[in-house]
């Protein structure tokens, strides 16, 4: 179990903050240090699972289809099985059975998880009797928020996201065509009024009952990416304990309204550039995978296909024993990677005069660089310069090879998506695409093969700039 952590995991950096134990309180600590969407260190070793038992939905947004049967499509409000809470308490229990990493269940629809209130509290509490040590979350748009929370609280959901887009009604306009509130349909303004009014009404008395809420926002360029400044101060003032801003998946092949009508989505570089503006705020969440509403595994992964109900064994009866042994070596190997990255905040601290830059690494999980160049179907980035390597984000492309051959289109693609980064670290890469990344300014080097992360860029950065440190890496 210890050898896998070491080399594979996390095939990303969805559904938290880069503070650690350092920045928190211990007792802050204690309920977001094994939650991977509250924690980007915790998505390193753990995993989340989500349970379609929510499709209706009260609002209709113009960058979201709820599609069913979609496998190969990865965005909220795609499931390939609705399910009810009988067949949901079975399937959480067959995952944690084989999925030792699994910490939090959640509901994120395919609707809405407060509007399909009966299905999401009975699958709380059955799971809840069977499991008891899994973390309870569920998203929501707000709108029928402010009716349950108090049984949210009584059930023990200590984490909670809400969607919240504007605080504008005339830009929550552009957003949202209609809202389904007090037994009517409203448009237009007066719909996105109420929907907003509702978001904050809610966020509010999650905070007052020490609730920890993480609000997401769809960046959507010419319409509220200039207006979530003003979102994230919103929000850090009503308590929210982190901000996920995300960009919009504006595909036309999804039948959204702002895919058939050829709204873009921002590139990597733009959203990077937001969430820098609004990092003095809210702590912000930059490793987000924007899971569908059946994931299952660590955040950029996908196992839902493994687990789905033709699948899974006409009984199934929890075992707890996979799941024990798995925390008690992760809290081992968490000390490792935490030393490593104190030794190399320090080295950098020794480099002077340098320049800030972006690195993507290839990674298959665990805190390593250790997957080939040729594999990757998205990069991690980190900014690294003397004052210390930060995660920013990950960006997602087409894997390059195929047995052995690489695709020209694969390749044309990851050089565009890599806007910004300097430079490629990864376990393994080939001459030919070394040199063809040279040739448009971007160096790839496979020397900190299965190096921690932050060491290895530490050491990779020193190297170029200042002095050659004497990292710790195993």
């Amino acid at each position: 179990m210890r050898a896998s952590l070491a080399k594979s995991g996390c095939a990303s950096s969805s559904c938290g903050s880069s503070d650690g134990p350092a920045d928190m309180s211990p007792e802050m600590w204690e309920r977001v240090k094994d939650h991977p969407c509250y924690s980007e260190e915790a998505h390193h070793y753990f995993a989340r699972m989500h349970v379609a038992v929510a499709p209706a939905c009260n609002i209709q947004c113009n960058y979201c289809n709820r599609k069913y049967d979609c496998a190969n499509e990865s965005r909220p409000g795609v499931v390939s099985e609705r399910l009810d809470p009988d067949q949901a308490v079975k399937k959480v229990i067959a995952v944690a059975n084989e999925v030792p990493q699994l910490s939090v269940l959640g509901i994120a629809g395919p609707g809405d998880a407060c509007y399909d209130w009966r299905k999401t509290k009975e699958t709380f509490e059955r799971v809840s009797k069977e499991i008891p040590d899994l973390k309870l979350c569920l998203s929501t748009n707000g709108l029928a928020l402010p009716d349950y929370v108090d049984e949210i609280a009584d059930m023990a959901i200590d984490h909670v996201t809400i969607t919240i887009n504007a605080i504008d009604p005339e830009i929550g306009a552009k957003i949202y065509p209609w809202v389904f509130y007090d037994h009517r349909r409203w448009t237009g303004v007066e719909a996105s009024r109420i929907l907003l009014e509702r978001q904050m009404l809610g966020l509010e008395m999650l905070v007052a009952r020490d609730i920890l809420v993480k609000v997401n926002s769809v960046m959507i360029p010419g319409i509220n990416d200039a207006h979530l400044i003003e979102v994230n101060k919103a929000v850090k003032e009503k308590g929210a304990f982190l901000h996920n801003i995300m960009p919009l998946i504006s595909d036309p092949a999804h039948g959204t309204h702002f895919g058939l009508t050829g709204q873009r989505g921002p590139t990597p570089m733009e959203v990077k550039a937001l969430q820098d503006k609004v990092e003095g705020g809210t702590k912000l969440m930059r490793h987000c995978r924007q899971c569908r509403a059946d994931a299952v595994g660590i955040l950029g992964e996908d196992r839902g296909q493994e687990f789905t109900m033709d699948q899974l064994p006409e009984t199934v009866s929890y075992d707890p024993a996979r799941r024990e042994e798995y925390r008690s070596v992760v809290a081992t190997v968490r000390g490792e990677h935490a030393a490593t990255k104190e030794a190399a905040k320090a080295d950098l601290a020794e480099v002077r005069d340098a320049p800030v830059l972006l690195v993507a690494v290839a990674t298959r999980g665990g805190g390593r660089i250790n997957l080939h160049f040729g594999h990757a179907q998205e990069f991690q980035v980190f900014e690294v310069s003397p004052g210390g390597v930060t995660f920013v984000g990950h960006r997602k492309v087409e894997q390059y090879c195929h047995g052995g051959h690489g695709e020209e289109r694969a390749f044309d693609g990851i050089v565009e998506t890599l806007q910004g980064v300097s430079t490629v670290l990864c376990a393994k890469i080939g001459e030919a695409p070394k040199d063809r990344l040279e040739k448009v300014g971007i160096k790839a080097s496979d020397a900190h093969a299965f190096d921690w992360i932050e060491a290895g860029i530490a050491a990779w950065y020193a190297a170029e700039y200042g002095t050659q440190p004497a990292m710790l890496t195993a």
